[in-house]
Formats: structure tokens, sequence, C-alpha cells
């Protein structure tokens, strides 16, 4: 009978009304929730609260250093999840006539911050030597800057294009510890994995046996060709990636200094 009447029970349970304290949240299917950057609580279960010092407003930046040029560029979305917080923060900034940082996939807290830190550090670079600092130096104080925080680093995935000593294009990516590297064709952020592969066949040629490789330095295309592959790439990236798109600013450094100009994507 206590069986019976248990099963009884249970089954005039499951035709209950939700309960009247059952927030929205709590509907609110998980893996979305995460996403969104919420934690709903599991009905029945035990509750976990949990804080992070950072909140990954992504986007997507991109560079391609030419023989006598680079072109850079990232696009103006921020986010948060499926949240779109603006649709006018750009991810560039211009830190010399020869020089630009990108930083893409990021944190913004801390994207303000490490901008922050190499203004100061350029202003008093330039008043202590009375010129402006070189890319290759600018790129080494960068990998310092973010290594000295290694132990709570500046969530920032960070590209700085330029023009070296003998005005070729040049480019250094760097890890979120400060490794850095010299490279020709770069990308990082949320669209990287859909950029990457296509700037290694095109640019790189990595997967193209029957043809040579790029000079060492900077790949052998003009410069109205990279502009043209850097807005096939944000397009393509824009349908597929949610957190990258509105506009993308894409800035081309070269001995006249740094020519902006923007490009529409798709606002959805």
């Amino acid at each position: 009978e206590a069986v019976v009447a248990s099963g009884a029970r249970s089954r005039e349970a499951s035709h209950l009304p939700p309960a009247p304290n059952r927030t929205m949240m709590e509907a609110i299917p998980q893996d979305v929730a995460a996403l969104s950057g919420y934690a709903p609580h599991v009905a029945g279960g035990p509750t976990q609260h949990q804080w992070s010092p950072y909140v990954m407003n992504s986007g997507t930046v991109m560079a391609i250093c030419g023989k006598d040029f680079a072109v850079i560029a990232g696009d103006t979305r921020m986010s948060v999840g499926y949240q779109i917080q603006s649709r006018k923060v750009g991810k560039l900034l211009k830190i010399t006539d020869k020089t630009v940082l990108a930083t893409g996939g990021h944190c913004q807290a801390d994207t303000i911050q490490l901008q922050k830190l190499l203004r100061a550090r350029m202003t008093q670079y330039q008043h202590q030597n009375h010129k402006e600092a070189k890319t290759s130096a600018i790129a080494q104080l960068t990998s310092q800057m973010l290594y000295n925080r290694r132990f709570f680093p500046l969530l920032t995935k960070n590209i700085i294009a330029g023009l070296d000593e003998d005005g070729v294009g040049c480019i250094y990516t760097f890890d979120v510890v400060g490794c850095l590297e010299r490279v020709r064709v770069a990308c990082d952020g949320s669209g990287e994995e859909l950029i990457q592969p296509v700037l290694d066949n095109i640019l790189e040629r990595q997967h193209q046996t029957d043809r040579e490789g790029p000079p060492v330095l900077h790949v052998d295309y003009g410069k109205e060709e990279v502009i043209n592959i850097v807005k096939d790439a944000f397009t393509s990236a824009g349908e597929r990636d949610i957190t990258t798109g509105d506009f993308v600013d894409i800035w081309v450094i070269d001995k006249e200094g740094v020519h902006q100009e923007r490009f529409d994507l798709k606002f959805d």
C-alpha cells in the first residue's frame, strides 16, 4: 500500500504547476545561459556560485604585411555571449605613424588597460628620446608588459603591424603572457579558425605544392589585392561567427603614414 501511495503522489506531483518562485533564468537551457554569461540553477540539485574576473567580448582581428606596407583590420562588434553590447567599438589603436596595435577575442577591460599603459610608455619614450619608437621596439615592450602580468594575465590577443627599419611591412603576434613572433600574416579572435586557413592557403601557400613559397618577411601580393582578401575574409567570417560583424576597420600602413577606411558587414 505504501508503494502504491508513493506512486500516486509522484503522478500527482508531476502534474503540479511550476513552483511560484521559479525564475525565468532557471528555465533557460544551461548551455545557452553559459554562453550568455549566466549560470542557471539546476532544479533539485546543488547551487554552485562562480565568479571570474574575465568576460570575453570576442571579435576578430587580422593583419597582412607586404613589401612596403602592412594592412591590419578588426571588426567593431563587442558582445557577451549572444548579447551585442555595442556595434561601434574599434579594436585598432594607432601607436605611432608606422605602428598599429589590434586586439581581438579579448576582455575589453583588459584591452583598455593595455592601451593606457602603451600610451603612457610611448609618451615617456618620446619625451626622453625626442623621436618615435620603432615597431620592433614597441613589440618587445608589449611582450614585456604582458609577461610582467603573467600571474594575473591581461586577457588580450594582440597583433602589432607596421614597418621595420628597412621600410618592409612587419607583423608581430603575442600570446596572453607575451610570447613574441614575427610573421607574414596573422589572425586572432573568435573568427581565427575561419580566416587563418584561408591565409595559410592563399598567402602562405602551405598547401600548394606546385608553387614556391612567399618571401621570408612578407607576402608577394599588392596593396589592393591584400585589402580585397581582408574584405572577403571578414565577410565570410561574419556569416558564420555571431561575435564578428557590423563594421570592419581596415588600416593601411606605409611610408606616408596610416590610412583608414571602414567596410560594412551584416548587422544581424
